[in-house]
């Protein structure tokens, strides 16, 4: 077997949504700068304190 277990893989949470999400091959080099989980979350304005979660 090759390669790391997800459950080994580092987390975040996603500064939109905030959900956690797991470290991915195409982050490698920016892991420290990767801030959303998804191009999706990137787009969306980030919410403020006190606003409901859609």
């Amino acid at each position: 077997m090759r390669g790391v277990d997800k459950r080994d893989l580092p987390t975040k949470v996603c500064a939109h949504c905030q959900r956690p999400f797991v470290w991915r091959k195409a982050w490698e080099r920016d892991w420290e700068n990767v801030k959303y989980c998804s191009d999706a979350c990137k787009k969306k304005k980030p919410m403020g304190p006190g606003k409901p979660k859609r």
